[in-house]
């Protein structure tokens, strides 16, 4: 069994409340269970983002290494309009 460590917090009133609302609902049995609850959640939301903020490192080494290697085209954003033009008509036509 897991082992179990008494804090204490401190909430705003209005997040008390809507804690407390959320047991005198029936949603939790108790505060403790509200407050496990949002810290799951929140450790999930926070793996996804560290997921996402390890993909954007590597997407900016990959393109610094890009521009390193020379591999980079000056920005051109009229070509870029017309490419996203030229995809945008494509897809239209297939959907």
């Amino acid at each position: 069994m897991e082992e179990i460590e008494r804090l204490t917090i401190t909430l705003p009133s209005d997040m008390a409340a809507i804690v407390k609302d959320a047991v005198a609902g029936g949603d939790y049995a108790s505060t403790s269970e509200v407050v496990r609850d949002a810290l799951h959640d929140w450790q999930a939301k926070r793996a996804l983002q560290l997921r996402d903020l390890a993909a954007l490192k590597t997407d900016i080494d990959t393109g610094l290494a890009a521009l390193a290697e020379g591999r980079v085209k000056d920005f051109d954003a009229e070509r870029i309009v017309e490419r996203g033009r030229s995809l945008l008509a494509n897809r239209t036509r297939s959907a």
